[in-house]
């Protein structure tokens, strides 16, 4: 059995107004050296307190299926996923060898740059889920990384991305630096609207029982 002190509140589609076009200035970053340089040594942390955490798993725990497969997107040592379920096949695509080798859950492992390379190498509907936990902020085409998602989504399947205001601020796109919390919840949805068709995308908000815990949000998109 699993400590459940998480809640869920839907947040209404009128909170979450079409969001304009972005320049292409709205992807540059602080830190314009490549991804690999910055990523070149492990990181052996996590970037969520453990109440966030806990609404992560969560997530995954309710909509991506026991025995199926699942795409762990922009992965590291570590991937949230609920202890006590057994998946099929647990695909990690990081940027750091070590941090994909020390992660128990992976049964497959693929170094990759998204930022360089957006295409994903899996076949069409490869996949019932898809997590990207507390990583959209560094995509720099992350429509482009979203319509692969969702070809390599299997009809049906569903992509959680998570996120909260915990980033590395040199490596964040700048549209992400400028915001607050429900802009963020705005350009996620933008890039899923843009990336579509959906069959339905739902904005979530955490609440915890901790308090002081970190802000945690979740987009559900199902194809």
């Amino acid at each position: 059995m699993h400590d459940e002190p998480i809640e869920f509140t839907v947040l209404p589609e009128d909170e979450l107004p079409a969001f304009p076009s972005l320049p292409p200035e709205a992807f540059r970053r602080l830190d314009q050296a490549p991804d690999a340089d910055f990523y070149r040594e492990p990181r052996f942390v996590t970037h969520i307190d453990d109440a966030a955490i806990m609404a992560v798993t969560e997530l995954y725990r309710r909509h991506f299926p026991a025995g199926g497969a699942v795409l762990d997107l922009m992965s590291s040592w570590v991937s949230h996923l609920p202890p006590e379920v057994e998946y099929l096949r647990v695909a990690g695509l990081g940027t750091n060898a070590r941090e994909l080798e020390e992660n128990p859950r992976l049964t497959q492992r693929i170094v990759q740059d998204l930022n360089v390379e957006p295409s994903l190498l899996f076949e069409n509907g490869a996949f019932d889920g898809c997590a990207i936990c507390v990583s959209i902020d560094y995509l720099t085409q992350p429509i482009e990384v979203l319509r692969e998602v969702r070809r390599a989504l299997k009809p049906g399947g569903r992509l959680v991305v998570t996120f909260s205001n915990r980033c590395f601020p040199t490596k964040a796109v700048g549209a992400w630096q400028v915001l607050n919390d429900s802009g963020h919840v705005r350009l996620v949805r933008h890039y899923l609207d843009a990336s579509g068709p959906w069959q339905s995308i739902e904005a979530l908000k955490a609440r915890s029982r901790t308090r002081d815990s970190d802000p945690l949000y979740g987009i559900i998109a199902a194809k």
